[in-house]
């Protein structure tokens, strides 16, 4: 992305969850890994595997780990040109919301001090590191186009070529192209604009007032990241904040893990009924502010409006009553699932699988990793996608041997 501004910015792309990302404490340390074994494929023909993985993301790194113990052939298939791309690509400031303690994925501890916060670059690195400790069979530079199926197997197209598998898994998170409200046509085409997932630091936005659209966990951070250069309005609705400070003593040593391991991991599940309430409000929606507080805001001098509602005469009108300008807009409302290259009948109305636990309830062989609430509150998270993916792989290692 180029540092110097550009109008109308928006575009879709690849994107991680929103949600906060932590570490699984459910470790294995397996002692060997049965030797890889992948087919080439013949000139002009697929290249065959039992299973192949799409997205080498923590999802996707996670389940190959499983797949690779059970000594199962698969490949992953990643789009970028680097394993953990897709967290490089995220804005200069950002660090996981956890101490690194909690911060590892299954059978690999995470190299840092147990109670520092990784950078987003040292988090990229710890997955690629990842994917060459276990020498996970991953292909970067490979997107795929299109996934179907033809002569009784599913096909995955990229650009270069076509895989074959009697399996496949998803491992993209429900987040992969920018949502933007109605309204953002009303928008004149000379304000600035960007989508979070472009933004990278204040260097990128023009003098002047800027609108965060957008009040979540991304909308705050960035909000504070921006504070230091800029006069900053964070427009909409109050998602609710975690009560203590996860930087602090108590937050890094007790509390984190009662909210990470406790209440997101185990209590609000698919199993309970707290959970399944629970997702039901998540809807389309974040999780309430992990590190970035109310109070926090307000000395950074962020001015908190409500929900935009209209956008009149070069000024923002708020579902509260308030009107405010600016010179920019940094749009942080969130993704659509993106799943549109998935040619098979398994997307609902509103574009996402129908699954249960990471198993398609409408197509044998089909799974899914990295889910927004695929089984928990943690299922897009670092904390519990090692639980979700050994699911999968449990799953997939039983209809092999069936």
């Amino acid at each position: 992305m180029a540092d110097t501004p550009t109008s109308d910015r928006t575009r879709t792309g690849r994107h991680p969850a929103d949600l906060v990302e932590t570490g699984n404490l459910l470790r294995t340390q397996p002692d060997t890994f049965p030797a890889a074994s992948p087919r080439q494929p013949a000139e002009g023909r697929p290249e065959r595997h039992d299973v192949v993985v799409i997205g080498a993301g923590q999802a996707g790194l996670s389940v190959g780990y499983h797949l690779r113990r059970r000594g199962i052939d698969h490949v992953i298939l990643e789009g970028a040109p680097r394993v953990g791309d897709v967290w490089r690509n995220r804005w200069d400031s950002l660090r996981l919301f956890t101490p690194a303690k909690f911060d590892s994925l299954d059978g690999y501890r995470f190299p840092a001090h147990k109670d520092a916060f990784p950078t987003k670059d040292e988090m990229a690195d710890y997955l690629e590191a990842y994917a060459a400790k276990f020498d996970l069979p991953v292909r970067v530079n490979k997107p795929v186009g299109r996934l179907h199926t033809a002569n009784g197997h599913f096909r995955v197209e990229t650009a270069d070529g076509v895989h074959e598998a009697d399996r496949v898994v998803v491992a993209a998170a429900s987040y992969q192209k920018p949502r933007l409200p109605a309204f953002a046509s009303d928008m004149d085409q000379q304000v600035f604009q960007m989508h979070s997932q472009e933004y990278k630091n204040p260097a990128q936005i023009p003098n002047g007032p800027v609108l965060l659209i957008g009040a979540g966990n991304s909308g705050a951070e960035i909000a504070m990241d921006l504070a230091r250069t800029h006069q900053v309005y964070l427009a909409g609705r109050d998602v609710g904040h975690i009560p203590f400070n996860i930087a602090g003593f108590m937050g890094r040593k007790l509390l984190v893990r009662l909210v990470i391991r406790g209440m997101f991991h185990r209590i609000l599940t698919m199993r309970t009924p707290m959970g399944r309430k629970f997702r039901s409000k998540m809807h389309g929606h974040g999780l309430p502010l992990i590190r970035t507080r109310p109070n926090q805001l307000e000395c950074a001098g962020v001015r908190r409006i409500g929900k935009i509602t209209a956008i009149r005469d070069g000024e923002a009108v708020s579902d509260d009553g308030k009107t405010v300008p600016f010179k920019s807009v940094i749009w942080c409302t969130g993704f659509h699932s993106g799943f549109d290259w998935i040619d098979l009948p398994v997307l609902d109305d509103h574009g996402d699988p129908r699954q249960r636990f990471g198993k398609a309830t409408d197509m044998d062989g089909l799974y899914f990793a990295g889910l927004h609430f695929q089984y928990a509150v943690s299922s897009t998270m670092v904390a519990g996608v090692g639980r979700d993916a050994e699911r999968v792989a449990g799953w997939i290692a039983a209809a092999t041997k069936g």
